[in-house]
């Protein structure tokens, strides 16, 4: 497997494009994106937990009844939520780009990002959607700026990879910069891929890659209500479709991974505000469940977020969030060790402190990626979740979002 270019257009038969079409104020920004299949392609998709849905994703959960999708667009600026015609605005959506591609409209992933309870205007989107297609080709960056809200970076991710003899390739775009917090969902991102496998095969990669990935990140402990993680796979490497569990199934199961983790850190690294990467790394727990729930737990913690912030050693906040996820720790057993590219220093061991220079802890801790290693010494299972550390700028960047 090796990382490559093209984001969602490395993959062959899938090209992309953005326009501003008029959403957002500022016309600088792009705010509508398209993706696009030559050929139907297997689909699956994960949505928010949020009681409180986005039309679009009620749209799109319909449309993709069948496991086949052929485009996806998606416009920033409005999140198209808690509005009476929000459905009849979604649904208008899809119609628009199917008649303008040529396609069937239950063919078409529809999601929206942005302000909630705001109407959303179709005229916009409906003068823009020529334009739209017409941007198409290798422009996977026009569709990942497409999305973005208050993210600062694109975040866009490609590898090739090799199933049944045949070169793949999966790709990926992915907006998310807060109203993040585990248990899916998190954000918007849309995965490519010219691999060819069942929809059912597809859904079954995703659901249960998601738990380890998009589940596991927490920027403010917020759920947002329109995110969606969605894939499609249009099959024209030209592989042995994938019916069943096996070697190409684990091989493909790998490439995901690869992305989806990539994207995570990227989501996690551009946090609203943040100036650092936190990864909690845990191991040494009695299963799975307790490995997740105690690095969900650490990089949740606004007390920790803020003292990453701060570049201080303040480990206890670290016992504490542990002591208070649920999990059943052994307290006396946990070790805590901070690592950066600036080296790596032992703070906890037993669940007590240890002596360590304040010195060296600042300067590990001022890096842009910090890791916080919890071992638990009590099993085998191992978990690993993302943040960021809580600055002065969330308050400023959130205070005064709508206005």
């Amino acid at each position: 497997m090796e990382l490559i270019g093209g984001g969602v257009c490395a993959a062959k038969g899938f090209t992309a494009g953005g326009i501003h079409c008029g959403i957002r104020k500022n016309r600088e920004k792009r705010d509508l994106s398209l993706i696009f299949s030559e050929v139907p392609a297997s689909a699956a998709a994960v949505y928010t937990t949020n009681l409180v849905k986005g039309a679009p994703l009620v749209v799109t959960k319909r449309n993709l009844a069948d496991g086949k999708a052929q485009a996806v667009i998606c416009n920033s600026g409005n999140a198209n939520t808690c509005n009476a015609n929000g459905e009849e605005i979604a649904t208008k959506m899809c119609e628009l780009v199917a008649k303008q591609l040529g396609i069937c409209a239950q063919d078409v992933v529809v999601a929206s990002t942005g302000v909630i309870g705001k109407p959303l205007d179709i005229e916009p989107i409906a003068s823009g959607i020529p334009a739209l297609a017409e941007s198409l080709g290798a422009h996977s960056d026009w569709a990942a700026e497409g999305i973005m809200t208050t993210d600062t970076k694109m975040k866009e991710v490609a590898v090739s990879f090799t199933v049944g003899g045949k070169t793949c390739h999966l790709g990926g775009i992915a907006k998310g910069s807060g109203m993040i917090h585990p248990n899916m969902a998190t954000m918007l991102v849309f995965l490519t891929t010219d691999c060819a496998i069942s929809p059912a095969m597809l859904q079954k990669a995703l659901s249960g890659d998601v738990t380890e990935t998009f589940n596991m990140i927490s920027i403010d402990g917020d759920t947002s209500t329109n995110d969606m993680v969605t894939v499609l796979a249009n099959g024209m490497a030209g592989n042995a479709e994938i019916t069943e569990e096996g070697e190409d199934f684990t091989a493909f199961m790998k490439a995901l991974n690869t992305v989806t983790v990539h994207l995570c850190r990227c989501i996690a690294a551009d946090g609203e505000g943040a100036t650092r990467l936190l990864e909690c790394k845990v191991t040494g727990a009695a299963d799975l469940a307790t490995a997740k729930t105690v690095a969900k737990s650490v990089v949740c913690s606004s007390l920790l977020k803020a003292a990453i912030f701060g570049a201080d050693a303040n480990w206890g906040r670290v016992l504490c969030a542990i002591g208070y996820s649920g999990a059943q720790v052994d307290v006396h057993k946990i070790d805590v060790d901070f690592r950066s590219k600036a080296g790596t220093i032992a703070v906890c061991r037993g669940g007590a402190g240890v002596d360590f220079s304040e010195e060296k802890a600042k300067e590990i801790l001022l890096c842009d990626e910090i890791e916080v290693l919890v071992e638990l010494n009590s099993g085998d299972a191992a978990s690993t979740a993302w943040g960021c550390d809580l600055t002065y700028d969330y308050v400023r960047i959130n205070g005064d979002y709508r206005t």
